[in-house]
């Protein structure tokens, strides 16, 4: 599980099929103070996340399409939770 912030969001009316219903948001790698690590990167939603917010997402191709709930879908990365804090000692 890796952290990253909501910075955008993508609207494709065609797509692959099983990708009906799915929420794309681009998300931006953070560290865990939230500064940016590495390039944006397009996910599928599956809490309701949104713009400005911090997440935990998933890079695992199956671990993505099991939050999803979507198993025959080509997704790679999948947003699994948003954060309310991260503490750090």
């Amino acid at each position: 599980m890796n952290l990253g912030k909501v910075i955008g969001t993508v609207v494709a009316t065609r797509k692959d099929e099983r990708l009906t219903g799915c929420k794309l948001l681009i998300t931006q790698p953070v560290d865990f103070k939230y500064k940016p690590l590495g390039s944006p990167f397009i996910a599928v939603d599956t809490v309701g996340a949104g713009i400005g917010e911090i997440v935990i997402y998933t890079t695992s191709g199956t671990a993505a399409r099991l939050a999803a709930k979507k198993l025959e879908a080509p997704i790679d990365i999948a947003i699994i939770g948003i954060v309310d804090r991260v503490d750090l000692y």
